[in-house]
């Protein structure tokens, strides 16, 4: 999983940003990567998280939108995303 290059995207902040989350089914997913996100952003709850089975119900695809204030806190999100045991990928 990459991190954002600051050469790489011109955003301006606060906005909005969509992180789509892919990981091992399993009954906390969202509950885990809820309180992955709130610790960057106290504001985001889990109606903002809408889960996916895949078709054989091994992976969960879970897509969210942050409060991003900073391209920092974007690297600090997608840092302890790939850090959770349960994450395969996030975009």
């Amino acid at each position: 999983m990459s991190t954002f290059s600051r050469s790489e995207v011109n955003m301006e902040f606060p906005s909005h940003f969509p992180i789509k989350v892919v990981g091992a089914a399993h009954d906390q997913l969202a509950q885990v990567i809820h309180d992955i996100i709130l610790k960057h952003d106290p504001a985001f709850s889990m109606e903002a998280i809408r889960t996916n089975q895949s078709r054989t119900g091994k992976y969960h695809s879970l897509t969210l939108g942050v409060n991003a204030t900073s391209r920092e806190q974007l690297d600090a999100i997608y840092h302890d995303l790939q850090a959770c045991e349960l994450v395969l990928w996030a975009l």
